[in-house]
């Protein structure tokens, strides 16, 4: 589904003579291309799956921000404005993220569903998490709060 929408997205981007989305849409389906050639080397045929490429994006998103943190320290406005815009159109293929409250929730209840007590328990209820917010959810900041509740 995920593939689809991105090649359809090209396409518009394409028509509408969007350069910015055009040109990201396009680095994003090279990526894609390439983890599925390294999928294949693996054995799985059918390239990479949905929860992987929902990886790829926020990967992409997370670079592009430390690129805009470097680039604002040397000034770079310019870059800065355009990282922001690939940003723009790499979100545009991601699940509505949860805000804080959300987040902080989800945290709590994996904790008492699985039961967790101490700081051993942390990667389960990552795991657990992992699961059932794929693209959702920002797992380095979920890792400090379950990390701050189990220790």
């Amino acid at each position: 589904m995920l593939r689809q929408q991105l090649n359809d997205a090209l396409k518009e981007a394409m028509r509408a003579r969007d350069q910015r989305a055009l040109a990201t849409i396009r680095l994003i389906l090279a990526a894609l291309k390439d983890r599925d050639i390294q999928a294949r080397t693996e054995g799985r045929g059918d390239g990479v799956e949905e929860q992987e490429i929902l990886e790829m994006l926020q990967k992409m998103v997370r670079q592009r921000r430390d690129a805009i943190e470097l680039y604002a320290k040397g000034q770079r406005q310019d870059l800065v404005e355009r990282e922001e815009q690939e940003i723009a159109v790499i979100e545009r293929f991601l699940p509505k993220p949860l805000d804080e409250a959300e987040s902080d929730q989800a945290v709590s209840d994996a904790i008492v569903e699985l039961e967790a007590g101490s700081i051993k328990d942390m990667g389960r209820v990552m795991s657990l998490l992992k699961e059932r917010y794929p693209g959702r959810m920002d797992f380095a900041r979920a890792s400090q709060a379950v990390k701050a509740r189990l220790g």
